[in-house]
């Protein structure tokens, strides 16, 4: 019986071993097409100009690139802008995505699954197909050309209230009956219960939304007509068509300033990232 079953496993092992390295090659091969072009943008902003285009070992060094880009554009003022959209939109997220989600999690009113249906047509539909009714509110309410203006229709995520919903199910209902024997209200139970244990899906739903905001494009170069509101991402595409030729070692440098800021929360978060919509399960 001993040999029958160790007979199988051992017939097993070869092919686990090559699906586990099939498995490692290809996570490589999606790593390096990912990091390509990071890559080559490091490449061209810290080396001259000349060598933008052509690799050498021994190639000379310089930051002079990133001092260029930053002095050639408001890029300042553009990243001010993207860091109080992205403040804006994620707290308005946070707030109506965490009052919605705690109704549907608990909720036992039919109505309540039919209102979170409708809720999640929301995904169905890209964002760009509205631009135009989005404009035109936002021209009604003289909100055009301003960072409020950028961010209003974003500021309720039907993809947030669906991730906290499923997390917040996950809570025990014996917890929500302590804190009521222990006098807290509706407010009380939400603050103190179910936001502190749903901190990993905030902190893994603010980087998905800090990730979009910034670096969305057509919505805030169809609403921004100055400096004094353009995010960083409008910014730079305006910087790169109006430089006097195509210098790719100060664009690379931009495109670095730009996305440096994401490419550092990510690292420094990435573990809870990935856990947070590892736990977030469809009950």
């Amino acid at each position: 019986m001993s040999a029958t079953t160790l007979t199988p496993t051992a017939a097993a092992q070869p092919r686990l071993r090559l699906g586990l390295w099939l498995e490692t090659l290809a996570a490589w091969t999606l790593a390096l097409a990912w990091a390509a072009p990071l890559l080559y943008a490091l490449w061209a902003a810290i080396h001259p100009t000349g060598y933008a285009t052509r690799f050498e070992l021994f190639a000379p060094l310089t930051l002079d690139n990133f001092t260029a880009a930053w002095n050639a554009a408001p890029f300042p003022r553009y990243m001010l802008n993207s860091v109080l959209l992205v403040t804006f939109v994620t707290g308005c997220q946070f707030v109506l995505g965490t009052l919605a989600a705690f109704v549907f999690a608990r909720s036992s009113s039919r109505w309540a699954g039919v209102l979170f249906a409708i809720v999640l047509v929301q995904l169905m539909i890209m964002p760009d197909m509205l631009i135009v009714e989005n404009y035109r509110t936002m021209r009604a309410l003289g909100l055009v050309d301003t960072v409020v203006g950028i961010g209003l229709p974003y500021v309720a995520s039907a993809f947030g209230i669906f991730l906290l919903r499923q997390t917040f199910k996950q809570v025990p209902k014996e917890l929500e009956d302590a804190a009521r024997i222990e006098g807290c209200g509706t407010f009380g139970i939400l603050w103190k219960v179910y936001v502190p244990l749903a901190r990993p899906t905030y902190l893994a739903y603010g980087l998905t939304s800090v990730s979009y905001h910034w670096n969305n494009f057509l919505w805030p170069l169809v609403i921004t007509n100055t400096v004094e509101t353009r995010p960083l991402t409008v910014g730079l595409a305006v910087f790169a068509s109006t430089d006097q030729g195509i210098d790719w070692a100060i664009i690379s440098a931009a495109t670095l300033l730009t996305s440096a800021p994401l490419l550092l929360a990510f690292l420094l978060f990435q573990r809870q990232f990935v856990q947070s919509f590892m736990r977030a399960g469809i009950r």
